[in-house]
């Protein structure tokens, strides 16, 4: 099965909601926080669906998961040059399509979109205190840059060295 990746509308808003949610619910519903529902709620995202940061996953026609990509990140890696970098949040994958394709496809798109662009890495955070979802950005090949202090929330900070495209 093909999975597409296309950048969310504003029209889109309610879809990216619901993506978030349903991640956000399933990890609640194991004893883990990620997000508040106001976090996620259409209101409190649609300025950002609408600025072009969300893209959606979609497996025959349906949306299967959403990922967040932007040109800076100035609350979590303030201490870095920004201009070389591209960073993704809020990455999450509705539950019928769990088991890692979708993630990894979101996640090599942004690779590719952040070298279009001429960067040099894509950089992410996690909740620190969890180690599946750190073990599955090591194994798509992101590197622990460091842990740091955001407010409330202790991250672990990751990079992935986007190597150069070569033309023959």
């Amino acid at each position: 099965m093909y999975i597409s990746i296309r950048q969310a509308t504003i029209q889109d808003t309610a879809i990216v909601s619901d993506v978030l949610l349903e991640a956000a619910l399933w990890l609640q519903q194991s004893g883990r926080l990620m997000w508040h529902e106001s976090e996620v709620s259409p209101e409190s995202i649609s300025k950002d669906v609408d600025n072009g940061l969300f893209f959606i996953a979609e497996w025959a026609g349906e949306s299967a998961g959403t990922i967040k990509f932007q040109l800076e990140d100035l609350v979590f890696w303030s201490d870095i040059s920004q201009e070389e970098s591209a960073f993704v949040h809020r990455l999450a994958v509705r539950r019928n399509y769990s088991g890692g394709k979708v993630s990894s496809v979101l996640l090599a798109w942004a690779v590719e979109h952040a070298r279009t662009l001429g960067r040099y890495y894509l950089r992410l955070d996690c909740d620190a205190s969890r180690p599946h979802l750190r073990a599955v950005y090591e194994r798509f090949g992101f590197r622990h840059h460091s842990d740091k202090q955001v407010g409330v929330y202790f991250v672990s900070r990751y990079e992935y060295k986007i190597p150069p495209q070569f033309t023959f």
